[in-house]
């Protein structure tokens, strides 16, 4: 039998570190061949642009009404889901997972908030330093988009554990019952509201640089924006992989309870 060896905390940060500490030094050794980037990127005037009569600023803003619906679809179907029967233990189950996951995340927001510190200074260092056409306020802008990016992606990553978490138990419950639609509705449908709620909160984010941030500074606001969006999906990736690891433990519960609903019969 193979004996696999223990990670140790240091071995588990060896990896990220390393991998950052190359990207930053190649992000500064190329720098002087870059001509440009997004940050350069100058919006025209959307509001002399019309499309049948409608401004390209109105336009923009009737798209947050399409966003605010999304988020409110979202919302719809999490509460549908956790409205939905479950057996008792398997809730238990579902918030024992829940504690798990949330502790994690909340692990994983401290390690973000240590590397954005070191993104922050090789952002300082390019823009700032290495870079001539920008100012210190449109390194700010690009850090506090960055800042922007990642809660919006930390967010989302706390809304889809909870979301399935509630699916997991509740479509347990719907195996029992020997309900096979329902065992494929209820993950889509929490599938679904995951990622209506991360396109939504994106397009938020992106509306409001393009309708109400200044156009020299729109360029700036995006390339912060990815980044930060980056480095909290990171955040969500982990955590859905722990989720998906957790989740298997409800299938010994479910096993049994099934055993004792035939024994009932």
């Amino acid at each position: 039998m193979e004996v696999k060896p223990i990670e140790t905390p240091r071995r588990r940060w060896r990896r990220p570190v390393l991998f950052f500490g190359a990207a930053a030094v190649s992000l500064l050794a190329f720098a002087p061949a870059a001509q440009a980037s997004e940050a350069d990127l100058t919006l025209p005037n959307l509001g002399d642009v019309t499309f049948r009569g409608i401004s390209g600023n109105l336009l923009l803003a009737l798209g947050l009404i399409i966003c605010a619906l999304g988020l409110l679809f979202g919302l719809v179907i999490f509460y549908q889901i956790r409205n939905l029967p479950a057996h008792r233990s398997m809730r238990e189950i579902s918030e024992l997972i829940w504690q798990t996951c949330k502790t994690y995340l909340l692990q994983q927001g401290k390690f973000l908030i240590l590397l954005w510190v070191f993104i922050a200074i090789v952002i300082g260092v390019y823009f700032g330093i290495l870079s001539d056409n920008y100012t210190a306020v449109k390194v700010l802008i690009i850090l506090l988009f960055s800042i922007v990016g990642i809660l919006g992606s930390y967010g989302v990553a706390w809304f889809g554990i909870r979301v399935n978490t509630y699916a997991n138990s509740r479509t347990a419950f719907a195996s029992l019952r020997g309900k096979p639609y329902d065992i494929h509705a209820i993950p889509m449908r929490s599938g679904m509201s995951v990622g209506m709620m991360l396109i939504s909160v994106e397009l938020v984010i992106m509306l409001i640089i393009l309708i109400w941030i200044p156009r020299d500074y729109a360029g700036a606001c995006f390339i912060g924006f990815a980044i930060g969006e980056s480095l909290g999906a990171a955040a969500l990736r982990i955590a859905r992989d722990l989720h998906q690891d957790r989740r298997h433990r409800l299938r010994p519960d479910e096993d049994r309870l099934q055993h004792q609903r035939r024994r009932r019969s």
